[in-house]
């Protein structure tokens, strides 16, 4: 049972790696030229160097600049230990990871002292299997190989870990064999749940493995990348006039090759005995197609990913005013809300296993909810001036300073001890409502 688990799941990780593969390389801007013939590919026999416009990754780090998360509500302890973690940045990359591939991982465990642990996971690594009728997890394994190339893993189940080992491996790096482990002694899981936490963007009904953010415009980045290299191609041929003559003497050398009579360039004046030859230049080069078709693909990738005009460098400049900015932001703020919902979720079950950790209870009897930073663009003064208004409606402190100032819960609780009377106590836990 145990080996067939852990073969279905090698698996599965083993053939998402070409997949993730080319998402890398869109997301580094390496990827290979699109839309060119084969008989160009061959003349240029690999000279073109690379030139990648990288809206794919601008794609992703727009969003993931507007995921911030600022503390947890129904978990005592918990943010103490994010902070102590160093998790602000651990996160960001988890969110990056999740809308580059996908999904990604967090995996809950003790250190050696009993203190609760959190590790960031590549779908590279981590592989799940969930419950066809529940569709909570119900295996995770996670691979390694060692300098020496020598392959490690660990089979979470909800009641029993185990760790892996495998002989030398020969192969690519990259992968693991199906096949072949050696299980350890079996470790007790007292969380009663696989502590390994999927992040997974939009994923549909039937996909749990969610779908990369960069997915529906990686063809039009392909075009876009195409047609600025044209663009400099062309920049280059044309970059000196061409010019041409007539009635002009052609000389030739010994061997009967035809010598170029204007092979100087030192700015010599262009000159001929004949009185019948004439001299012109050829009009240059327009770049007025390439540069329409570059905005109207540029344009294209905006309304796909919910990127603002001024994100993507059309229109020339900036809104002219913070509502202009806040309208045009508009879809994306709503992408990053949307996001908030589904990561906040995973996060809330990452905080629940922190505190059945720290507290030696089961997670499941806690319940959390992840706050987040506004997602919207504002200015100082706009946000004070919404968070009074919202303090006069009777909206408790604690409330305003977090959803609309964008106040971490380390701030509200050292305010809270510096300041008692200001943010009573009892409003920290019961206000979830009110925002």
């Amino acid at each position: 049972m145990i080996e067939s688990t852990i073969k279905q799941l090698i698996e599965k990780q083993s053939a998402a790696v070409p997949e993730l593969d080319r998402l890398d390389r869109y997301w580094e801007g390496r990827q290979p030229a699109a839309f060119m013939s084969r008989k160009s590919l061959d003349a240029l026999d690999g000279r073109l160097g690379r030139l990648s416009v990288n809206f794919p990754r601008l794609a992703v780090e727009s969003l993931v600049e507007r995921l911030t998360v600022t503390g947890f509500q129904g978990a005592e302890g918990v943010w103490g230990v994010w902070r102590r973690l160093g998790l602000e940045d651990v996160a960001a990359q988890v969110h990056a990871d999740a809308l580059v591939y996908g999904r990604a991982f967090v995996t809950v465990w003790a250190d050696s002292q009993g203190r609760p642990t959190v590790t960031a996971e590549s779908p590279r690594q981590v592989a799940v299997l969930r419950d066809p009728v529940t569709r909570e997890v119900t295996a995770a394994i996670k691979t390694w190989i060692d300098n020496e190339k020598r392959p490690h893993g660990v089979l979470y189940g909800p009641e029993t870990i185990y760790p892996l080992s495998a002989p030398a491996w020969a192969s690519d790096v990259a992968l693991v064999p199906s096949t072949g482990w050696t299980v350890g002694d079996p470790i007790p899981n007292p969380l009663g749940v696989v502590p390994v936490v999927p992040f997974v963007n939009r994923g549909r009904l039937m996909e749990a493995d969610g779908v990369s953010e960069m997915h529906d415009v990686l063809d039009l980045s392909d075009a876009l990348n195409k047609l600025v290299q044209d663009t400099m191609v062309t920049a280059e041929r044309y970059a000196r006039p061409q010019r041409w003559a007539t009635g002009l003497e052609i000389a030739e050398d010994e061997d009967g090759n035809v010598l170029d009579p204007f092979s100087r360039e030192d700015g010599a004046v262009w000159q001929a005995e004949a009185p019948d030859t004439k001299f012109g230049q050829f009009d240059p080069a327009s770049m007025t197609g390439y540069a329409e078709m570059i905005a109207t693909l540029t344009q294209q990738i905006g309304a796909l990913t919910s990127m603002p005009p001024h994100y993507l460098g059309l229109n020339g400049d900036q809104p002219p005013s913070a509502d202009s900015i806040r309208s045009a932001e508009a879809s994306l703020v709503a992408r990053a809300t949307a996001l908030q919902r589904t990561f906040g979720r995973s996060w809330a079950l990452v905080a629940a296993l922190v505190h059945g950790i720290q507290t030696d209870t089961d997670p499941a009897a806690v319940e959390v909810n992840t706050q987040w930073a506004d997602p919207a663009t504002r200015t100082v003064a706009q946000s004070h001036d919404a968070a009074l208004k919202l303090r006069q409606m009777g909206v408790p402190l604690a409330t305003v300073l977090r959803t609309t100032l964008g106040w971490s819960q380390e701030q509200i609780d050292q305010l809270n001890k510096d300041e008692p009377a200001v943010v009573p106590v009892d409003t920290m836990t019961s206000d979830v409502e009110a925002a």
